[in-house]
């Protein structure tokens, strides 16, 4: 069994991991999970936190004190709080599924230089669909990304704090990589006023923040007289944390590294 410590318990995210992993049946169970040590449901059950049915399992705030008490730290928190549970794991030979966005890129790094000694799932999303478009965007890119134009919507919940979101900017990296453009350079982060005609190298992207959006991304490769549209959109949080049960157990027992989701769900592509 693997046992899962789930960080920000009482978040909507977290309250998802934790009904998700109650439902696994690939034998992953939480062991842990962690609140803020202001938090009016430190010291509640997890399970009635999240899904109205106790699972025994009490939040607690010091998650160091516990470390013999789980194998794998799942962790969609803030950047922050991930920073300090990047050094934890590391430290105590930990894995971790980490789907934190806005981190910074010394922030990253920290993820790169910890995979080194742990083994960490990392992806801005964990859906089985978004990964699979990532696939898709992929193979439109080669076909026909130097020829059209490219550009990315993605639209949150009004609470969202980071924008672009994160799965927004990978898919717009996937894009640069696949070709060869200085992601840098490439990105445009919104239009106003008067400008030239669009440069076919850059890569758009908008955002909408409104009401309760879990999640949609869209990108659009136009061309003269047609328009490819890739698009995922996320009716509830449980997609997001399917996936990182599916993390959870795929990681387990493996050498040190960092992975992504393609690696978890074997969508790496040749083509």
């Amino acid at each position: 069994m693997v046992r899962v410590a789930i960080a920000g318990a009482a978040g909507r995210m977290g309250r998802s991991l934790i009904e998700a992993f109650n439902d696994d049946s690939l034998g992953s169970k939480v062991t842990v999970a962690t609140v803020l040590s202001d938090d009016p449901s430190l010291g509640m059950d997890s399970g009635i936190l999240s899904m109205g049915v106790g699972n025994s399992i009490l939040t607690v705030s010091d998650i160091s004190k516990y470390i013999n008490d789980f194998d794998v730290l799942v962790d969609f928190t803030a950047p922050a709080a991930t920073e300090g549970h990047i050094a934890l794991c590391e430290k105590n030979r930990k894995a971790m599924v980490l789907g934190t966005t806005g981190l910074s890129k010394e922030q990253i790094k920290l993820v790169s230089d910890a995979g080194e000694k742990i083994p960490i799932v990392f992806s801005p999303n964990m859906s089985i669909g978004v990964n699979l478009c990532f696939c898709l965007m992929e193979i439109a890119t080669r076909v026909v990304g130097s020829e059209y134009d490219i550009e990315i919507f993605e639209a949150h919940h009004r609470n969202k704090k980071d924008s672009p979101s994160g799965t927004a900017l990978k898919m717009g990296q996937l894009v640069a990589d696949t070709l060869g453009r200085n992601f840098k350079d490439a990105a445009i982060y919104g239009r106003e006023g008067f400008s030239d005609q669009r440069d076919s190298n850059t890569i758009g992207f908008s955002t909408m923040r409104a009401g309760d959006i879990v999640g949609d991304h869209t990108i659009t490769f136009a061309g003269r007289g047609e328009r490819i549209e890739i698009s995922h959109k996320a009716g509830n949080r449980m997609t997001f944390a399917s996936g990182a049960v599916k993390a959870a157990n795929w990681i387990f027992g493996k050498q040190a590294g960092t992975y992504s989701m393609q690696d978890v769900l074997d969508l790496r592509i040749s083509f």
